[in-house]
């Protein structure tokens, strides 16, 4: 997803709150408890307290938006892959039946979390059958 802004600005040009806000379907509020919760996400603040965020503080955002409501990040789960560079798309984890979920480096948190609910979703499909 990338934010399609129609207001005739540079690229590069900051953006309010507001305009940050209609440009993603996420809810002013929503931004600025996310600025409390991820460090990282910082926009510029101005007289008055305006906030003007800059094309990297959009792209954070966005980024926040998919781990969290795409793909199923707690905040915490979302700050840390962020943190650790493992942001990047991904696509979801597919557990086969009869295969054990491995516990270990590669399988933490938020993949241990899928998998189980790819697991729940099998149970309740069996169970209607």
């Amino acid at each position: 997803m990338s934010a399609s802004f129609d207001d005739g600005k540079d690229v590069s040009a900051l953006r309010t709150i507001g305009e940050v806000s209609d440009a993603l379907g996420i809810k002013q509020h929503v931004l600025r408890y996310w600025e409390q919760q991820f460090p990282m996400l910082k926009p510029l603040k101005r007289s008055g307290g305006r906030r003007y965020y800059r094309p990297e503080d959009v792209t954070l955002v966005e980024t926040i938006d998919r781990l969290v409501n795409r793909e199923g990040y707690t905040l915490k789960g979302a700050k840390a892959a962020i943190l650790e560079g493992k942001s990047q798309s991904r696509p979801p984890l597919a557990v086969q039946p009869g295969v054990a979920i491995a516990v270990g480096q590669s399988v933490v948190g938020d993949d241990i979390l899928l998998q189980l609910k790819a697991i729940r979703n099998r149970l309740a499909a069996a169970m209607e059958a």
